[in-house]
């Protein structure tokens, strides 16, 4: 998620933004089958260097260019999974960077109020 929206100028990337609690919160609050696609779509983003740039090499272990060629990759490839994969993690990554106080005052917005926590009922 932060290797699909870095920090650019002023503005804070997903990694600035408290990536890790919204990860732990959203694994408690969300389905099995979105946290399951959620973590294949991570899968596939790490495993697929060997098909966009023809590395076969983890993404992780990819330089920063290496990666940002293997997102761009990704979102325009013909395989409408793996674009889809890509969509996935973008979504929820720019629920996490759009939540964020530093993000919302960066455009003059209020920061978000404590969740109540009363959305579920059990």
């Amino acid at each position: 998620m932060c290797d699909l929206m870095p920090a650019s100028g002023a503005l804070p990337g997903v990694g600035d933004c408290d990536i890790d609690a919204f990860l732990t919160k959203l694994r408690a609050e969300t389905t099995a089958l979105t946290w399951v696609g959620l973590c294949l779509a991570a899968l596939l983003w790490l495993v697929t260097p060997v098909v966009t740039l023809g590395v076969p090499l983890p993404a992780l272990l990819l330089g920063a260019n290496a990666r940002d060629r293997h997102i761009l990759a990704l979102t325009s490839t013909r395989i409408y999974l793996l674009r889809q994969a890509v969509f996935l993690l973008k979504m929820y990554a720019s629920m996490c960077w759009g939540q964020h106080p530093s993000v919302r005052s960066h455009f003059n917005l209020a920061a978000y109020p404590v969740d109540p926590g009363t959305f579920r009922t059990t």
